[in-house]
């Protein structure tokens, strides 16, 4: 059996440095199928994408909200030539109603376990329009390595720089955040993979550097505790989301590979001052995560806001527009209200105003937006201070003997300073 998994692309975040990390979900996917699949993988953000071939099924891989767009016309171009379609992914999930007018089946839920059943059907001509597994989560045990093998490598660089494998060590997450919709996708329980396949998986990926893609490592002390202790020998570099916030997990955190965090910032109080700190004096760095556009903010907030960030030195900073994607509780409470002003997905992509702000116009919070970017890259650019970032990891994986000696560190500076 032949099947196409094609990752569609996507318009990238608006003032953003561009740069493509190889995607995760799908090569994650692809590792639960049976080994009777042949299996050929298209990221559309980086790969050219032939629609005149003839797969026995394609498989859309539909993450982000702003990629339905495009999964609609890959859809509707290969149903044409009456070539069956399967969508899965996240936003597939929380669009399933729509996907149906494009594809021939939705699969919602993980696969592990569940899509030989889907693969049995087709392959005896009775692929249901649906397969709804968001009840049935696997066992978590069933999860093995990603088919990185799938990936096409030389395109995830930025300026001769191997960019981050993903990985992940974990699944769901015991927080109910409001711009997210993992309660929704059944995923609300924190569940840990063993740590043995982790490592195991880890230890695989021929890259030095990663990104630990769970929601949250701040999930469960102990296991937090394990984990780190199993990963110090591996000395691997890593980025994750937040770690918990006490001195031994820090410290460990730290031997263990951390090289810097995603935390989100949503306020001027101490306690992101504090917490930014301890980040730092560890020797973690931070990467801040600002939503714009909270009932709580206005202009000068925002403003104050921005000052703040500068001040508590954070390594980078990501600026996005509150979304709000469908099954999430901060959709629930905009639709109740009619604030929502946009459906269109293709503008969903953290970077457009789809919704009315409560104190501030819609043209007020979209140039403010830009006003956050512009304001805290205005004495240093966002590639200068990622490509500080990046030294230090060198300057670590010099120090310990893992560092690859292609590119030097100052071709890369030299690099980094090219505009």
């Amino acid at each position: 059996m032949r099947i196409k998994l094609i990752y569609p692309r996507w318009r990238k975040l608006e003032r953003q440095t561009h740069f493509n990390l190889p995607p995760h979900g799908p090569v994650v996917f692809a590792a639960s199928l049976p080994s009777y699949v042949d299996i050929e993988f298209i990221d559309e953000n980086v790969d050219p994408l032939d629609l005149d071939d003839s797969p026995d099924i394609v498989a859309l891989s539909v993450m982000l909200a702003a990629q339905i767009p495009r999964a609609f016309e890959i859809g509707d171009h290969y149903r044409r030539r009456r070539i069956p379609v399967i969508a899965g992914g996240i936003s597939a999930s929380l669009h399933s109603e729509e996907f149906v007018q494009h594809v021939d089946s939705i699969f919602i839920g993980e696969s592990e376990g569940h899509i030989e059943k889907v693969l049995e059907d087709f392959r005896n001509g009775r692929l249901a329009p649906l397969y709804d597994y968001s009840g049935d989560l696997p066992n978590i045990e069933w999860v093995g390595p990603a088919r990185r093998d799938l990936l096409n490598n030389e395109h995830y660089m930025y300026r001769g720089i191997k960019m981050l494998d993903l990985v992940h060590a974990s699944r769901g997450c015991r927080f109910k955040c409001f711009p997210c919709c993992t309660p929704f996708l059944g995923g609300q329980f924190f569940r840990p993979r063993p740590l043995s396949k982790v490592v195991e998986e880890i230890k695989s990926i021929d890259n030095n550097r990663l990104f630990i893609v769970d929601n949250s490592l701040a999930q469960n002390y102990q296991w937090e505790e394990e984990l780190f202790k199993a990963l110090i020998p591996l000395k691997k570099k890593w980025v994750s989301h937040p770690i918990e916030d006490d001195d031994r997990l820090l410290d460990l955190a730290y031997q263990a590979g951390a090289w810097y965090v995603y935390q989100a910032v949503f306020d001027t109080s101490e306690v992101i001052r504090n917490r930014v700190k301890r980040y730092k004096d560890h020797g973690i760095g931070v990467e801040g995560t600002i939503i714009l556009g909270t009932d709580n903010q206005d202009i000068d907030y925002i403003k104050r806001l921005v000052d703040f960030l500068l001040e508590i030195d954070l390594d980078v900073a990501e600026f996005t527009i509150l979304t709000p994607f469908m099954h999430t509780p901060i959709r629930a409470k905009l639709e109740k209200e009619g604030r929502i002003l946009s459906n269109n997905w293709a503008d969903y992509t953290c970077d457009k105003v789809v919704f009315q702000p409560k104190n501030m116009t819609n043209t007020q919070l979209q140039d403010i937006y830009y006003y956050a970017w512009d304001t805290f890259y205005k004495n240093r650019p966002q590639e200068l201070k990622m490509g500080d970032l990046f030294m230090k990891v060198i300057h670590r994986e010099i120090a310990d003997g893992t560092y690859k000696s292609s590119p030097k560190p100052k071709d890369y500076v030299r690099h980094t300073r090219q505009r």
